[in-house]
């Protein structure tokens, strides 16, 4: 890993980390000066970028004296946003306000913001990855990590995991989990489509099994830039950057 100086500190210059399930699954996290934490999630040709801001002040319409307004802003890769759009946006506040201690920034606000860059399946669990990887980046209290794990049912009952937009049209119903760290709990699901409680709970099970792979995913990444910031603890002066992906 090579070191570059500039004016706003030390940048680390970027370095790959594949997903040991999918070998297309990249992902990045990053620390600028602009943003509290940015990730940046990649699986396949579906790709994300989110960003956290705050703790800032808040609003006065929205301010709480017992925790900090957790907001997310989702914005497709063109146009106004649609209703599936403002559906995201609620699934990914709900799931980073419960997985946030909140509690510890009272009268003030974090924002996630997510930008859609590319949909070819598997959308909003790449969305809600790539917010955990900013949250995980900014370095904000937190009770757990998420992973979100999606999977379809084809016409012939076959569950099939990461669907990618070509498996999607043989699809009659279609299932995504969030799951914590601490005990693989569910923290939100998203469905459409018709299926059995039997086929539910295969499913569940098998995005449950999946999801080891991508807090493995996340524990990794950490590591790598654990070490960068320990480094400079001792440097008052510096604000380091760090870039992972």
């Amino acid at each position: 890993m090579k070191e570059h100086k500039g004016k706003q500190g030390l940048r680390m210059v970027p370095q790959q980390c594949r997903h040991e399930r999918n070998p297309h699954y990249r992902g990045r996290a990053r620390a600028i000066a602009q943003e509290a934490g940015r990730g940046v999630e990649k699986f396949g040709n579906t790709a994300v970028i989110a960003a956290m801001y705050g703790p800032v002040e808040v609003k006065l319409q929205k301010i709480s004296i017992e925790k900090a307004s957790v907001e997310a802003v989702y914005h497709p890769k063109s146009g106004a946003p649609r209703i599936a759009d403002k559906a995201r946006e609620h699934l990914i506040r709900n799931t980073c306000e419960i997985s946030l201690v909140a509690t510890l920034h009272p009268r003030s606000s974090i924002l996630i913001v997510v930008q859609e860059m590319q949909d070819s399946g598997g959308l909003l669990a790449c969305a809600v990855n790539a917010a955990c990887l900013a949250l995980i980046n900014s370095g904000i209290s937190m009770k757990f990590l998420v992973a979100a794990v999606s999977c379809m049912i084809d016409q012939q009952d076959n569950i099939i995991l990461d669907p990618d937009n070509k498996q999607l049209l043989d699809s009659k119903a279609t299932l995504m989990f969030v799951f914590d760290i601490v005990k693989k709990n569910i923290v939100a699901c998203h469905t459409t489509g018709t299926f059995s409680q039997t086929q539910f709970q295969e499913s569940l099970l098998k995005c449950r099994e999946a999801s080891s792979q991508i807090f493995t995913y996340y524990k990794d990444m950490v590591k790598k830039y654990a070490n960068v910031i320990d480094d400079d603890d001792d440097d008052d002066d510096e604000d380091p950057l760090f870039t992972l992906r």
